[in-house]
């Protein structure tokens, strides 16, 4: 399965849970955060929500600065269709691929304690 279809599902699973929730289902656990640890490792939660926190950083910082795929591509020397592939997150992008994307928005990454 594609990360964009693992994307894709885990957001169409969480609809239907928060919808049969909504409905009352007594078969339900308790939030989406339960059904989410029943289904998955803590570790592939803590690289899902890492990914889309870093994708989302990307996506904001670009259209704060009104800056374009294309435009980003010139600045940065990572082709268009490469970036594109980074924000829907089709593609699990090298560090140094990241970095040069983030270092053209004034973005780079830092190493901080993870927070529990």
């Amino acid at each position: 399965m594609s990360k964009q279809a693992y994307a894709e599902a885990l957001e169409q699973a969480k609809e239907n849970f928060q919808d049969l929730q909504e409905r009352g289902s007594e078969a339900l656990s308790e939030s989406w955060d339960d059904v989410q640890r029943e289904l998955f490792s803590p570790a592939e939660i803590s690289e899902s929500r890492l990914r889309v926190e870093l994708m989302g950083e990307l996506i904001k910082a670009r259209h704060e600065q009104g800056v374009s795929q294309k435009r980003l591509e010139e600045l940065s020397g990572v082709k268009q269709p490469v970036i594109a592939r980074m924000e829907k997150g089709t593609t699990s992008p090298q560090l140094s691929t990241f970095l040069k994307v983030l270092a053209p928005l004034g973005k780079t990454l830092a190493v901080v304690p993870i927070e529990n």
